[in-house]
């Protein structure tokens, strides 16, 4: 397993994440395989997605903080509940297929990173098998 560490800046972001994972990929010489990206948090997660407009990213959070809102009458008493709803929702890991040597993510396709309760220091676990 490679680790890798990312700063987030705000309190919800979805920052790429497809070089790292790439590179790390490249670097364990498989070639035919799988990856699994896994994030080790209960207020964040992971997601693919389009990554050739930016404008995505900023709808689908624009649209997640609409359905699950910052303050709702939670009683988890650290006041971050939406965090842990929207990773839920979010999933913690993805799985991309490794084709010769490369990650096989569609046309527009990028790993995005979800911060639901930034700004923070994460972790992003990355696993690859295969040969």
């Amino acid at each position: 397993m490679k680790a890798f560490h990312i700063q987030t800046h705000n309190r919800t972001e979805f920052p790429d994440i497809t070089t790292e994972v790439a590179a790390i990929v490249a670097e364990s010489g498989i070639q035919e395989g799988i990856v699994t990206v896994f994030i080790p948090h209960t207020t964040a997660g992971v997601t693919i997605n389009e990554n050739a407009d930016p404008d995505v990213r900023h709808d689908m959070i624009y649209e997640i903080n609409k359905i699950v809102p910052f303050e709702d009458g939670y009683h988890h008493f650290e006041g971050n509940s939406a965090a842990h709803i929207k990773a839920s929702l979010f999933g913690s890991s993805v799985q991309i297929i490794i084709h010769r040597g490369r990650l096989q993510l569609g046309r527009w396709q990028g790993i995005y990173f979800c911060e639901f309760d930034g700004p923070r220091q994460r972790s992003v676990w990355v696993q690859t098998h295969g040969d």
